[in-house]
């Protein structure tokens, strides 16, 4: 059997895979180039990728040996599912072991941009703290008692509900269907304009795309706070930048974008009432590591014809 794996991974599980099959590995950090996918999956009989890596029509189509794709990630809307199936091509992913560390990074960020911690952290650094204390110096705003809404009710929502639980939120959500959890199920523009901290914890599909635009950023408080550790285009980015020029709602706090790296210029950059982080949902050593051992199990057992651990249906 024959690979092609796209990224370096952590730990020894390139070494793990390359006692089972034979492996050709992209070296690289930066993502390889559709053109290297297409001339070295030719005669692959599975492939290991990321998120950064699109695999499409054009691609599949070059492997006429393609039995398995195993996708390093909870999503895979960079996967053209569909055709795949149809070549009856199996696809795997890797989510629940990455819940509890995107949980805990979305609570960070909620509590980092609501008491302005990336912010004073700042002001600190470049010099500019000048009076050491007095009654209304960077006044943030409080997370105990506050409603927390959360688009979407998967594995991540309910893990950042449990940490919610210990700051007695008060907690809504909005998901296609209400769930037995304790939460209050409300609809979409409910959600939208009780919350005073919107937390995205939905995947990226046609009916989630740009669901946050600027009709519904006009729904929400002047006070309220929007945090995305999901999918980038799940946002209307430039609704997103006029709401906080404008002040419709106070700050956002956001781990993925439209577009990755977010570009240079984004105003994004420049604004105070923002927290900003590199897509780092799942970037712990212990949720990294494990992620690697069931992408490469996952494609492993496919390849011998047994259940993977985690197949996308």
């Amino acid at each position: 059997m024959k690979v092609l794996v796209t990224k370096k991974l952590p730990g020894n599980w390139i070494s793990y895979l390359s006692e089972n099959v034979e492996v050709a590995l992209w070296e690289e950090n930066y993502p390889p180039p559709k053109e290297w996918i297409i001339d070295n999956i030719r005669d692959k009989d599975g492939i290991l990728i990321t998120l950064t890596e699109r695999i499409d029509k054009e691609i599949i189509d070059s492997a006429p040996k393609l039995k398995v794709i195993s996708t390093y990630s909870v999503g895979f809307d960079h996967i053209d599912v569909e055709y795949a199936k149809k070549r009856g091509i199996i696809i795997t992913y890797t989510p629940e072991v990455l819940t509890e560390a995107t949980a805990d990074l979305i609570f960070g960020l909620l509590i980092a941009v609501s008491r302005r911690i990336v912010e004073g952290d700042k002001l600190i650094r470049e010099g500019k703290w000048e009076i050491s204390w007095y009654p209304t110096f960077m006044l943030g705003s409080e997370v105990y008692g506050k409603t927390l809404g959360l688009l979407g009710m998967g594995r991540i929502a309910r893990a950042v509900m449990r940490r919610a639980k210990g700051f007695d939120m008060n907690i809504i959500y909005n998901s296609r269907a209400p769930h037995d959890v304790d939460a209050k199920f409300v609809d979409l523009n409910t959600l939208f304009s009780e919350s005073d901290f919107l937390v995205i914890a939905v995947d990226l599909n046609t009916t989630t795309y740009h669901i946050v635009n600027e009709e519904k950023l006009k729904l929400m408080k002047k006070s309220s706070f929007l945090i995305n550790a999901s999918r980038g285009p799940v946002i209307d980015e430039n609704a997103l930048i006029k709401a906080l020029k404008e002040g419709w709602i106070r700050g956002a706090a956001l781990d993925v974008f439209e577009h990755e790296p977010l570009p240079k210029d984004s105003p994004l950059i420049s604004m105070n009432n923002v927290v900003l982080t590199p897509h780092l949902g799942s970037a712990t050593i212990e949720t990294r590591d494990k992620m690697a051992e069931i992408a490469v199990k996952n494609l492993i057992l496919a390849l011998r014809g047994e259940k993977p651990i985690y197949e996308v249906r």
